[in-house]
């Protein structure tokens, strides 16, 4: 009797995500990965598995994966040292061999590999740089704009190298791949003499979130949410609450720029942001398919 309660338990679990699929089939979702759910073994195949039963319940998915860690190790193990200018990676022609290297080549296809090897035989993942068919046109970042709209000074250093902003998004290639593919994309976009340039994974994630009119543009991140004054995670915000805690500082550091991006996407029609701590397994199935949520969503 037990172990019929249980499945029941199971079913009723099952049958609470209904109205959810019911309503985001067919949708979009973006997801920005990165932190320790690409990293710890457990949470990595939690992810994969996590995304698959999104897109067989007809939810169709787009993958933006960062990789700063990976990429400062690997430049160490090259001997390039890491220089960051207010929290940019100074991206020369060396470095920027080395990030290419890591997020368009070993990590992206060992992200695709981990999707694959739990995916059956109807859906696949496949990886992309925006380098690819042109699905990131990106130019150098504007250093002077950049900070200024994140309200910092501007820093005197020198040239921050290949760092790059999206231009735009080849649409196109994504709405083709979507319909039988889970694209994967390194952040990596291409200029227009054919150069690479290496641009924030937060942003690369919006920007196609904007583009694609994406239901919802989910950041798995190594934090519980946005927090407020007292620690609290803050369950949802609007724009308005969003702007008054950066400007009372209670948001800060890379959560910023994050955030920024997440209010541009929403400007531009997305319709939800969350930001959800990747350190919990099956986080994105809580987020999505339970009233409760386990993050902050941002809402226009």
């Amino acid at each position: 009797m037990k172990e019929i309660n249980h499945h029941i338990q199971k079913a009723k679990v099952l049958q609470s995500a209904l109205p959810y699929i019911r309503s985001f089939y067919g949708k979009t979702f973006v997801v920005k990965y990165g932190g320790s759910a690409m990293v710890q073994e457990a949470l990595r195949e939690s992810f994969a598995k996590d995304v698959l039963l999104l897109r067989y319940a007809g939810i169709r998915v787009v993958i933006v994966h960062g990789g700063g860690p990976q990429i400062s190790a690997t430049l160490e193990r090259f001997g390039i040292k890491s220089v960051f200018i207010g929290g940019l990676r100074k991206t020369d022609k060396d470095t920027m061999h080395v990030v290419e290297m890591v997020l368009a080549g070993s990590l992206n296809k060992d992200i695709v590999a981990l999707i694959n090897k739990h995916s059956g035989e109807q859906i696949y993942a496949v990886g992309l740089s925006g380098r690819d068919g042109n699905l990131i046109v990106a130019k150098k970042l504007n250093k002077e704009e950049y900070f200024k709209e994140l309200g910092l000074d501007v820093p005197e250093e020198e040239d921050i190298g290949f760092v790059g902003e999206v231009l735009s998004i080849n649409t196109h290639l994504l709405q083709a791949l979507m319909d039988n593919y889970i694209p994967v994309i390194a952040p990596i976009g291409v200029g227009k003499d054919g150069e690479a340039y290496n641009i924030n994974a937060d942003v690369v994630a919006s920007e196609v979130a904007r583009y694609m009119k994406a239901e919802k543009l989910i950041f798995l991140t190594d934090t519980e949410g946005i927090k407020n004054q007292k620690g609290e995670v803050i369950s949802s915000l609007s724009r308005e609450e969003a702007y008054k805690l950066i400007k009372e500082g209670i948001i800060k550091g890379g959560m910023i720029p994050k955030v920024k991006s997440a209010l541009k996407a929403l400007q531009e029609g997305v319709k939800k942001v969350h930001i959800i701590d990747g350190r919990i397994p099956h986080s994105i199935l809580l987020e999505i398919f339970t009233e409760e949520g386990i993050g902050t969503e941002i809402v226009e």
